[in-house]
């Protein structure tokens, strides 16, 4: 047999070994800050890999960029609020969570972080309503045929353009308070006797005393706390669907859950298939540092540095405050960054 024949046999018996693949169109139900950073990682990924992604943000976006040089597409829809009026929330709210909260008991704090939620609830139905309401908006998304659609636990909505739109429902979630989304929506088992609830401070070594207080933890984010306005969102999605439903029983539809952690830093507990851990897909490989900043960094001898910083939502500190990390951080020997 010539080399040629040979040749085109081994293709043939290579091509055995391959599936065909297919791109698919992607669309996203973003929540602001650090949300939007690690779902974003997802999304340029995605688009390298031969994907049509979507972003449908509001005007009012805060974070989400529709203008910078990407292949990601942006639907912006208008929104009843304005986008100043929406930072002020956001900073507000930021100010009453971290300096106005009361910390003396579990109780108290937890019935105040309540109202702070359900104040965000409010503005995330408001916009909800911008999208789903806007039927020259809707008809544009349902002739686009997208084949899945990505969205943030913590800001409802996606569940409902799933459902209106047809389309599976992936979602993107660190965790919820006390896990009630998890164990309520997707089904996820979390027996007390060894899964501390998140926010209790009890670790998966617990004595009889301790089991108990993480049951009333358990009992208290299952049947008092809400991090959302259960009732209003219930009611909304009803009156789009033309049929009495809950939120809690469109979430229980989402196909995939994306945990952004690694499974070894959280305490042992049974998982489901469709619970998948991602966590660090936003770490990158580390970059040479700037000349000025690798300067300080040689010069800061045996010690090294700290570097210190606030996050994605935190702009400013009142100088009271300000004082007061600046104080503990001149106590220790590291230069501060």
């Amino acid at each position: 047999m010539s080399t040629k024949w040979i040749s085109v046999l081994l293709l043939l018996q290579l091509s055995c070994y391959f599936s065909s693949g297919s791109c698919g169109k992607v669309l996203v139900w973003p929540t602001e800050y650090s949300h939007w950073i690690n779902i974003k990682t997802i999304l340029d990924e995605l688009v390298q890999r031969g994907h049509e992604v979507t972003v449908l943000t509001s005007s009012a976006s805060i974070l989400v960029n529709p203008n910078e040089s990407s292949a990601i597409k942006y639907e912006i829809f208008p929104a009843s609020i304005l986008k100043d009026d929406f930072k002020n929330f956001f900073s507000k709210m930021l100010d009453m969570w971290i300096y106005n909260l009361p910390r003396d008991t579990f109780w108290t704090y937890f019935s105040q972080m309540q109202e702070i939620f359900w104040k965000f609830s409010d503005a995330i139905q408001k916009l909800c309503e911008d999208v789903v309401l806007n039927r020259k908006l809707m008809t544009k998304l349902q002739e686009s045929r997208f084949d899945v659609i990505l969205a943030d636990t913590i800001g409802p909505c996606g569940e409902l353009l799933a459902e209106l739109l047809k389309i599976p429902l992936v979602y993107s979630l660190r965790f919820s308070p006390g896990y009630a989304a998890e164990k309520q929506s997707g089904g996820l088992p979390l027996p007390p006797s060894y899964v501390p609830i998140i926010f209790s401070e009890l670790s998966d070594q617990m004595t009889f005393m301790e089991r108990v207080k993480n049951m009333i933890y358990v009992l208290y984010f299952d049947f008092w706390f809400q991090a959302l306005n259960w009732k209003s969102w219930n009611l909304f999605y009803s009156q789009v669907l033309g049929r009495t439903t809950t939120l809690s029983e469109l979430r229980g539809k989402a196909q995939i859950w994306l945990i952004r952690t690694y499974w070894d830093f959280e305490f042992p507990r049974p998982l489901l298939p469709n619970f998948e851990f991602v966590g660090g897909l936003h770490c990158k490989p580390a970059k040479p540092l700037p000349k000025e900043m690798e300067e300080f960094v040689q010069s800061s001898g045996e010690n090294g540095i700290v570097v210190f910083t606030l996050g994605s939502m935190i702009t400013n500190l009142p100088e009271e405050k300000a004082n007061v990390i600046a104080s503990a951080l001149a106590q220790i020997p590291q230069k501060i960054q």
